[in-house]
């Protein structure tokens, strides 16, 4: 027979071993319960980290917007060009010439007063008949102005448009591209002026630069340009009398439907020579 104090403490010790058990096995189950989450959260974050679609625009090189393909470090090849062309220099941080005063009339240039060995395309229209043109620009990377008459700078005409969204400058070449020598003032004041609001509501932004057709011009021509806006007339040089480039020639290729065979010809001659394209507008 059990006493009663012996069977007491045999009951205070059996409640303490059974609790003792029940704590253990919930911190078990508690520790069982954790780890499969915790498990599966690090999995979790391991698909998110090696998705497929980022995986593979990793091995790609992809970053961003998708890429045009047709662009690239050998872009220039593609051009018959034996290597690419070299940056131009940083730009002069003002124009080499002088801001024109109030009521004077604007300098005629053919040549840009600076020592960078640089030369600058221009272009008088015509790309439209080489729709490879743009292509050239794009994957060259290639800084060129065109001077446009009123229809070249029509809405159908999309080559110009794709142009100045690849950063070309778009100057005048006044309305309806016309002889301006003898036409008097007034009617040279609205060919140049007219131009200059076709081009401004078309491009958002009216032209500094004017180049009279066929590069002849009068002194009218220099009073309505000025009061039109125009900072400079621009001249050029035709290319086929390049063969000793100067730095800062302006360079005038003719229209014609080989444009883009014959300015890869032409900037081969200007890379023979150490000299490579700027911007013209980055300039005056």
């Amino acid at each position: 027979m059990t006493r009663p104090g012996v069977g007491a403490a045999v009951r205070r010790c059996g409640a303490r071993l059974i609790g003792c058990a029940l704590a253990a096995a919930l911190l078990t189950g508690c520790a069982q319960s954790v780890d499969p989450i915790e498990r599966m959260g690090r999995k979790a974050a391991q698909k998110v980290r090696s998705h497929p679609h980022r995986a593979s625009a990793r091995a790609s090189g992809a970053a961003g917007p998708a890429r045009d393909d047709r662009a690239g470090p050998a872009a220039h090849r593609r051009w018959g060009l034996a290597e690419p062309l070299d940056p131009p220099p940083v730009p002069p941080s003002r124009p080499v010439l002088p801001s024109r005063a109030p009521g004077a009339v604007p300098p005629v240039i053919e040549r840009v007063p600076t020592r960078d060995k640089v030369v600058f395309l221009t272009f008088d229209g015509g790309v439209e008949r080489d729709p490879r043109f743009p292509q050239l620009v794009h994957d060259l990377r290639l800084p060129v102005s065109v001077f446009l008459d009123g229809s070249a700078a029509g809405p159908g005409q999309d080559p110009y448009g794709r142009l100045r969204a690849l950063g070309a400058g778009v100057q005048n070449r006044t309305l309806t591209h016309p002889y301006l020598p003898g036409l008097g003032y007034v009617r040279q004041h609205a060919e140049i002026c007219g131009q200059q609001r076709r081009l401004a509501g078309r491009f958002g932004r009216a032209p500094r630069l004017l180049r009279p057709p066929s590069g002849d011009y009068d002194a009218s021509t220099l009073r309505a340009a000025g009061a039109c806006g125009i900072d400079a007339i621009v001249l050029g040089r035709d290319p086929s009398r390049t063969d000793r480039l100067r730095p800062g020639d302006i360079i005038l290729p003719p229209s014609t439907r080989s444009l883009t065979p014959s300015t890869a010809t032409l900037l081969r001659h200007i890379q023979q020579q150490g000299f490579t394209v700027a911007k013209l507008e980055d300039y005056i």
